[in-house]
């Protein structure tokens, strides 16, 4: 006898505050100076999904993978743990897609709008799911507000 999970799958979809999210490859091709911003933009990734999606804190909050050290020409980013949530219909994001949060819900968090997450690994597939989950970090970055 097979468990139907048809049925639960459809409650926990209900329960979701669905923003809309794109998911996208990353950028091919060299950077293109924008002479209107004074910045350099990269192609935008062939887009592989874009529909309904949540972004979700995972757990605690990131951490520092290592401690900043004044001899190094950089610092070290920290390491922000999220997961994202989809419909199983949608396909199945692969290492290092990036997802960006392109509308909110209804009295949703306008912060989360054209932030972008980079995905650690593929999107989860289990015997037993309901929803998928993917695990992302936030790209560090600065961003333009819309």
């Amino acid at each position: 006898m097979a468990l139907d999970l048809s049925g639960i799958t459809k409650v926990v979809e209900d329960l979701i505050p669905w923003d809309t999210v794109r998911i996208a490859g990353p950028a091919a091709g060299e950077p293109v100076f924008n002479p209107e911003t004074g910045q350099y933009t990269y192609p935008e990734g062939e887009t592989l999904y874009e529909g309904r999606g949540a972004v979700q804190l995972a757990g605690t909050v990131g951490g520092v993978s290592s401690l900043p050290s004044p001899n190094l020409p950089w610092v070290d980013e920290t390491r922000s743990r999220y997961k994202l949530l989809t419909p199983l219909e949608a396909p199945v994001a692969e290492r290092d897609m990036l997802v960006t949060v392109i509308a909110v819900h209804p009295k949703g968090d306008l912060a989360l709008l054209n932030r972008q997450w980079r995905v650690q690994d593929p999107g989860i597939a289990s015997t037993l799911t309901v929803i998928r989950t993917t695990p992302l970090d936030q790209v560090q970055q600065t961003r333009e507000v819309p």
